[in-house]
């Protein structure tokens, strides 16, 4: 069969970010093992679920670690592998670093898809690689019954200019780049019901890497407190441990949230995943959503594949960061603001 005839997402059960394990099963198989004491130079570990590792070399100099792979999200196999590229890379800018070097994860059913499939998907990765000004340097693949790809990354940060998602502060203003909705459009994928075509927005939001720090001059880059990538738990989940890691409330207006065109209408359609269920087991004893009609609970908890940061940044400089980031990112919306902590770490309004 030619790699032109498969549909990648035919092939998985799950795809994307989707495929995270549940957010409430994890923390409970983490509380079950003892890991080995931090080093001193260990600035950020998993602790609050960050993004990114971030270990001290200097004092000018830290290196900012991080992992990330998944099932097909989509059938191009190019396609997946510039959004798989995409999304791994975030994670380095949701800390405000660079990314140096990447190494790819490869787990290939050498005895069900074509040699070419690979190919493609490592060469649309290596082309996004290539966007970031980073190096492909090597990896590891194993013959597996599904394709599954992503990259580990390196990259570089002055230690002094971390990005945590542990430092939001009441007052600062929530900023947010990419729209929401790729869990279910891409959902609709897997049904059958939508072709790539059909989702074209969602695609371009997927395959822009989170640079922000490219399109912020330092002034403006100073004025952000904290940061995270809205991946596969939500807007939602990312929100909460956001809020939770910095001890405060963020009140959310919700109609702000940046959201596809098509987004309402396959949450309508019932193009929903598991993570739509788990991510609002996840987060629901921490988040007041009383205000929200079903589309837009449904929305807050859509798991996304490389979607966008959310940043929380000193009022006065809110206005100046959304416009640079404007640049590159069509849809960035300002969405919210942050308190101190009341019961609840995220009001939906």
């Amino acid at each position: 069969m030619s790699p032109e005839k498969i549909a990648l997402t035919q092939t998985v059960q799950k795809g994307g970010c989707a495929a995270k394990v549940a957010a409430t099963t994890l923390r409970q198989i983490l509380q079950q093992i003892s890991f080995p004491p931090a080093h001193s130079a260990l600035m950020v570990d998993g602790r609050y679920f960050d993004d990114a590792a971030i270990y001290k070399i200097n004092e000018e100099t830290a290196l900012v670690q991080t992992l990330d792979f998944f099932t097909p999200i989509v059938d191009t196999p190019r396609l997946f592998g510039e959004i798989a590229a995409a999304n791994a890379l975030s994670d380095v800018y949701a800390m405000g670093g660079k990314p140096v070097t990447a190494m790819g994860i490869l787990a290939f059913p050498l005895a069900t898809l074509p040699e070419q499939v690979i190919v493609d998907v490592l060469q649309g990765a290596s082309d996004k690689i290539a966007e970031a000004d980073a190096n492909f340097v090597g990896g590891h693949s194993i013959d597996d019954d599904t394709l599954k790809f992503g990259l580990s990354v390196t990259g570089l940060i002055n230690p002094q200019q971390v990005w945590t998602n542990a430092g939001a502060q009441p007052g600062d203003h929530l900023i947010l780049t990419k729209e929401l909705g790729t869990g279910t459009l891409t959902a609709g994928i897997k049904r059958q019901q939508l072709r790539e075509e059909d989702i074209m927005e969602a695609l371009d939001s997927m395959t822009a890497i989170n640079n922000v720090i490219h399109y912020l001059p330092a002034d403006l880059q100073a004025n952000i407190h904290a940061a995270t990538d809205v991946t596969g738990f939500g807007f939602s989940g990312h929100a909460m441990q956001l809020a939770q890691a910095s001890n405060v409330t963020l009140r959310i207006t919700t109609d702000s949230l940046p959201r596809f065109n098509k987004t309402f209408a396959c949450l309508e359609a019932g193009f929903l995943t598991k993570a739509h269920r788990t991510n609002a087991e996840y987060t629901t004893p921490h988040i007041d959503d009383s205000q929200l009609d079903t589309l837009h609970k449904l929305l807050i908890h859509d798991p996304q594949t490389s979607g966008g940061l959310l940043l929380s940044v000193a009022p006065e400089a809110s206005q100046s960061i959304q416009q640079a980031l404007r640049m590159r990112f069509k849809s960035v919306a300002i969405v919210g603001t942050v308190h101190p902590r009341q019961e609840k770490a995220v009001q939906f309004e």
